[in-house]
Formats: C-alpha cells, structure tokens, sequence
C-alpha cells in the first residue's frame, strides 16, 4: 500500500545547500587551526549531503532499511577518515624552506 507524502519545497532546499557552501568557502579564511577548518568543512559536507540524499533523492520517504543501506558507506568513510587523522598530522613534510641548500661541488681541485 503506496502512503502518499508532501512533495518538499526543493527551491528551499537548493537555497540551503547555496547557503551552506557560501559558509564553506567563508570557513577557510577564518583564524583557525586547520584541524578546526577541517573538522567544520566535513561537518558541512554531511549536512549538505544529507539534504540531497533526504530531498532529491528521496530517501526521507524510503523505508528504514534502504535509509541504513544508504549510510553504512558513510559511516565507514567517517570512521576511515577519523583512523588516519593522526598519521596525517604526524608526517612532517619536506619543503623547499626546510631543505637546505646542496654543498658547492669541488670540481677541478
């Protein structure tokens, strides 16, 4: 038996969505430690995701079991991402400010 449903507003969604972006772009020139930046970057990544997969693809109307289906990759990804978080922060890379400059070479000597 088919439950009928309110087709959602998908304009104010779209706005939502325009808005969400404008606050990612406007994140990264925030005085903040990248760590923060990243954190507020991914949490508004899922927010925006969210909002797709519940509006535009429907899922908000979907029976419960397709809704897990749809989530366990993301809750696998999250997991993946927060298990490497601390090998990212740990490796100090090699810059051309930090390298220091070759020894001159001793030809002809």
């Amino acid at each position: 038996m088919e439950t009928t449903h309110k087709e959602p507003n998908y304009m104010a969604v779209f706005y939502w969505l325009a808005i969400l972006t404008v606050i990612e772009i406007g994140i990264i020139y925030l005085p903040l430690s990248k760590l923060i930046i990243g954190v507020g970057l991914i949490l508004l990544a899922l927010s925006k995701a969210s909002l797709v997969a519940l509006y535009y693809m429907h899922l908000k109307f979907e029976r419960r079991t397709l809704g897990i289906i749809a989530l366990t990759p993301l809750l696998i990804c999250t997991l993946l991402v927060f298990s490497l978080l601390p090998d990212l922060t740990k490796v100090q890379h090699k810059t051309a400010s930090t390298l220091k400059p070759p020894a001159p070479a001793q030809h002809g000597k």
